[in-house]
């Protein structure tokens, strides 16, 4: 096994988590700053989701064409640019184009990365090596809103340090080798719903923890304003959230490499559903921290576990179709779920982000427990 590659792989994909956590709660905030509403605020977080889908529709064809490596250079420093755009042209006009670009370019990095990983990874120690890159990325997350804290959202240092973070990534990338070997035509984007029908599970599970990202890195913190707390509480909400789904991957994966996968996703989905209803209940006691951890492990969970099952079936042009599929889901629980959060907040229920996590969290239950995983007859 290639450890320097899988490694640097890691880092650069790992340099987009720590981008997105110093620059989108800072997106959010100057957003609340400047008078606009949660619906507002929400189509904001929801914008990059369409480019989720878009990256997702061309990152096996323009893998085909310039190659793995190259490629998720090119699209980290486009990244960086425009996160530097954001800085220099502050208009939400402009901040909606910039973020759907944003959206476009890393997407293509996720994917490509991902089976990168998970091809490089060997079957005895899938489950470590895969949480181990989740724990790696949800770190990156949570040092993204201590890094935002301490750099302060009055001036463009967290976006500054984006740029370099995303800059640092396609550094990182010159001279490796063993990326999956793509064909552009066979690696595209097509036949989604066949692989909702196939894997309904793991389809719902991603969405699910696309929604729950985008909404911790741009929600939480408005939701915890709105109940009283104060910005440094709120934003430090964020990072309790995150710090669980970084503590417990790794057990996870190891538990995933002993024992069922499918009875790990259904106890994930469980805590998950728990966690949700509990945390308007305990919102304003101590409890609340606790229960803010096990709802970040457990959403964590379900998406290691997911990348976990899809890498054990697949390798070069299915991997890459496959993880394809997982970012349009993705972009489809990103767009969907702020939006929806965002307009429940304002209209119906100030709860509205945990209730909602809760609904999905049933319907996941209801899906494992129904379907399974991963069919033995799965394709991509």
């Amino acid at each position: 096994m290639r450890w320097g590659t899988y490694f640097a792989v890691c880092a650069a994909v790992i340099s987009i988590g720590l981008a997105l956590g110093v620059t989108m709660p800072l997106v959010s905030l100057r957003l609340e700053a400047w008078g606009y509403g949660s619906f507002a605020i929400g189509a904001m977080a929801a914008t990059p989701a369409v480019g989720v889908l878009l990256g997702a529709s061309l990152a096996g064809r323009l893998a085909g064409y310039f190659g793995t490596t190259r490629l998720m250079q090119m699209c980290l420093l486009l990244g960086a640019v425009s996160v530097a755009l954001l800085a220099l042209v502050q208009s939400y006009a402009v901040w909606v184009a910039l973020r759907l670009f944003i959206g476009v370019a890393l997407t293509v990095v996720f994917i490509l990365g991902e089976s990168w990983i998970n091809q490089l990874a060997v079957e005895k120690w899938r489950g470590r090596l895969v949480a181990l890159y989740g724990t790696g990325y949800a770190l990156s997350q949570l040092c993204g809103p201590l890094l935002l804290t301490a750099l302060g959202t009055l001036t463009d240092a967290g976006f500054w340090t984006g740029v370099g973070l995303l800059m640092g990534g396609s550094l990182l990338l010159i001279g490796r080798t063993g990326a999956p070997q793509v064909d552009g035509h066979s690696a595209s984007g097509r036949g989604l719903l066949l692989f909702c029908r196939t894997l309904p599970a793991i389809a719902w599970a991603v969405m699910l923890f696309a929604a729950f990202e985008a909404m911790m890195l741009t929600l939480l913190p408005i939701y915890g304003l709105r109940q009283g707390f104060t910005q440094e509480v709120a934003l430090f909400m964020v990072s309790v959230v995150v710090v669980g789904d970084a503590a417990l991957q790794l057990p996870i994966g190891l538990l995933a490499d002993r024992i069922s996968r499918t009875t790990l996703f259904r106890v994930c989905g469980l805590v998950l559903l728990v966690s949700s209803l509990a945390i308007p209940a305990t919102l304003h006691s101590p409890l609340i921290w606790p229960v803010l951890v096990l709802f970040g492990a457990s959403a964590g969970g379900l998406f290691t576990l997911s990348l976990i099952l899809i890498g054990e079936r697949y390798r070069d042009d299915q991997l890459v179709r496959a993880n394809a599929h997982v970012a349009q889901l993705w972009g489809l629980g990103c767009l969907v779920g702020p939006l929806a959060t965002g307009a429940v907040s304002q209209w119906v229920s100030g709860h509205a982000l945990p209730l909602l996590m809760a609904c999905g969290a049933a319907v996941f239950v209801w899906l494992v427990m129904r379907h399974g995983a991963v069919p033995a007859s799965a394709t991509p």
